[in-house]
């Protein structure tokens, strides 16, 4: 089955994908780490993306789909995969259905993770991180036991992400709701579309993929 996942920043998208990718069989395919391969692997497509990010250019829609056609004809993608991120915008979901037209695959099923916005700046700006072992944590739903000392591993320095503050969380979810809201009638339109919410706890939101999978 090839899928494409739908959430913004935070949603915890990338780690259903991953479980889709443990539990299922389906490849994990988030443009960044193909970015970063294919560079690694110095590719055709690889060395243009390097010349296009060497001179502080953003990648075009063009050379990422390029990139994707090459990845999803490696072996490991033929029982299916899941796209983590992308499409963003309504022309890149149109150049993906080409794509997948001329190779004779179908895109059977988009999963869209249906957040509250307040709730996921909240559940984002409070997470921090043990220093030594990164164990993660949260200031309202998952503090330390004890006050300024990791559980894990005893250690008493942590750090925040930069843009994991309400200021920056709030931006990235417009700029995600302004282009992103177009996909969901685009690809409602063509019965792909199944949301849930994506604000229940991890298990119940993979059990919600699942069942969408197994209908679709």
């Amino acid at each position: 089955m090839n899928m494409i996942l739908l959430g913004p920043p935070g949603c915890g998208k990338g780690t259903q994908a991953s479980r889709l990718q443990e539990k299922h069989g389906l490849v994990q395919l988030s443009t960044g780490e193909m970015l970063r391969a294919a560079i690694a692997a110095e590719t055709p497509v690889g060395l243009r993306v390097k010349e296009i990010m060497a001179a502080g250019d953003l990648v075009d829609d063009d050379t990422v789909i390029a990139m994707l056609s090459d990845r999803i004809e490696e072996p490991d993608c033929a029982e299916g995969f899941v796209l983590d991120g992308f499409p963003r915008t309504v022309a890149q979901a149109e150049a993906l259905d080409r794509l997948l037209d001329d190779k004779g695959m179908e895109l059977r099923l988009v999963v869209e993770m249906s957040v509250d916005d307040e709730a996921l700046i909240e559940r984002i700006s409070g997470r921090f991180a043990c220093v030594k072992c990164k164990a993660g944590y949260h200031d309202t739903f998952k503090p330390t036991e004890v006050e300024g000392k990791c559980d894990n591993c005893g250690g008493t320095e942590f750090e925040r992400r930069a843009d994991d503050n309400a200021d920056s969380v709030r931006i990235r979810l417009k700029a995600y709701n302004e282009q992103t809201a177009p996909l969901l009638p685009y690809y409602r339109g063509r019965g792909k579309l199944h949301s849930i919410d994506g604000m229940a706890d991890m298990q119940t939101v993979e059990k919600s993929i699942v069942m969408a999978m197994e209908a679709a």
